[in-house]
């Protein structure tokens, strides 16, 4: 059921990467009015201080949502998804497990704040908006061209993890990973993996403490960069 929520709705913007929880905050700015930033993190919010947790999955596993249960059970917010990957699986899998909305991250920043308003008077929001096509916010890579996918794949080749585990992890088929690979590999002027390791160290494509879910028990640890 709808309420009605008095003052700007307080959002957390949560990823292990400054560079895309910062962008999304700026996104946020011109719609003050109606939704305020209170924290960007790369670890678990601050419990109270928020009533939505607005979940980047850049780089995250996109198939492991027992991380909706645990930031919601420690923030007391409601948890929304921010992912580029739609896929209707995830979408119900995210909604079992808690979340109070998943959404498509060509949403624009005016898209966004409607959306988050939605889920503090709670209302669930769900991808069917897909705004004009464009993706928006930050992601480290952009300003030598990468998209946020392929962004992505480097800074899963940075930490450490194969094809075929990257592939698993962002709920692509391995042919995909592959395409988004090359055609990174190709802006960045990269051959092997090796390079691709050093370049992404060299660029910000491993974040301080990468957060690693337990899927057994559901516990999120930070855990060291793999090396």
């Amino acid at each position: 059921m709808a309420t009605d929520h008095v003052g700007p709705v307080r959002v957390a913007v949560l990823n292990d990467y400054e560079i895309v929880v910062n962008g999304i905050a700026r996104m946020l700015e011109p719609y003050a009015d109606r939704v305020r930033v209170v924290e960007t993190s790369t670890g678990i919010p601050s419990m109270g201080e928020s009533d939505v947790v607005l979940y980047d999955t850049f780089s995250q596993a996109q198939g492991n949502v027992l991380e909706v249960q645990e930031v919601s059970s420690m923030t007391g917010a409601a948890v929304v998804l921010y992912s580029w990957n739609l896929d209707p699986t995830l979408v119900a899998e995210a909604l079992r497990r808690g979340a109070a909305g998943y959404l498509s991250k060509t949403l624009d920043g005016a898209g966004l704040a409607d959306a988050l308003v939605k889920v503090a008077t709670g209302q669930r929001v769900l991808p069917g908006d897909r705004g004009n096509g464009e993706e928006h916010g930050a992601w480290p890579g952009q300003e030598q061209g990468l998209s946020a996918r392929e962004a992505e794949m480097m800074a899963l080749i940075t930490q450490g993890f194969s094809n075929a585990e990257i592939a698993e992890r962002s709920y692509l088929s391995i042919n995909s990973v592959k395409t988004y690979i090359r055609t990174a590999y190709r802006k960045l002027g990269l051959a092997r993996r090796s390079q691709a390791v050093r370049w992404g160290l060299e660029h910000g494509f491993l974040p301080p403490e990468p957060r690693r879910t337990d899927t057994a028990s559901g516990v999120t640890q930070v855990a060291a960069p793999r090396q």
